[in-house]
């Protein structure tokens, strides 16, 4: 019984670590440019693994890029490599590959990329033979990388909503100023037209 409640465990810890892991392939053509598009934390380590098959006439170059636009990696006729990165602030990033080819000639590359994030870009296999650890202290290593990950995640997500509370709050406390606002330039534009029409019926006697 203990062995499946471990198993569940496990498995929920696994699902919310893939958060963190992008691995895909895709085919590309000559002239294409096909970005992926990733969202990191601060300090978070982006470890990332492309390959590339080989192609008659056309060459692959791969970029990685924050929001702003400042590259962390480039190679240009790249065929497979590895390349990492971190952020000093919460940020995003594109992974893109451009093909570019022979005039008139159609080449199809396939790409194959996995991107991992955070805990997950952290080679435990490595650390377990540097370690000597043994199998369940592995996974057990796992489980504790994926438990600081999970918790690290709520707090970021607390933080994020105290974040939008107060924008709230903010945006809250504008409007009804600006409503008591309105309303007070309302007022004073009422009590301007009953003077202004008081005096014209006056000039005109129609009223003393």
């Amino acid at each position: 019984m203990n062995w499946f409640v471990a198993l569940g465990f496990s498995l929920s810890l696994t699902l919310f670590g893939l958060r963190s892991v992008v691995a895909l392939s895709f085919d590309i053509k000559s002239g294409d440019l096909k970005c992926i598009h990733d969202e990191m934390d601060k300090d978070e380590i982006v470890v990332g693994t492309y390959a590339i098959t080989d192609g008659p006439t056309s060459k692959v170059s791969i970029e990685v890029k924050d929001s702003k636009g400042h590259t962390f990696f480039q190679k240009s006729d790249a065929t497979s490599g590895k390349f990492t990165f971190s952020s000093e602030v919460e940020d995003s990033f594109d992974v893109c590959f451009r093909c570019l080819g022979a005039s008139g000639v159609v080449d199809t590359r396939e790409v194959f990329i996995d991107i991992k994030q955070g805990d997950e870009a952290k080679n435990i296999d490595a650390i377990a033979q540097a370690k000597d650890l043994k199998p369940v202290e592995i996974e057990l290593k796992k489980i504790e990388y994926f438990t600081d990950s999970i918790v690290r995640d709520f707090v970021a997500m607390h933080k994020r909503a105290d974040a939008m509370r107060d924008i709230n709050a903010s945006t809250h406390s504008r409007v009804l100023y600006f409503s008591m606002f309105s309303i007070l330039c309302l007022i004073a534009l009422a009590v301007w037209q009953v003077l202004y029409l008081r005096s014209y019926f006056k000039s005109k006697k129609l009223i003393e």
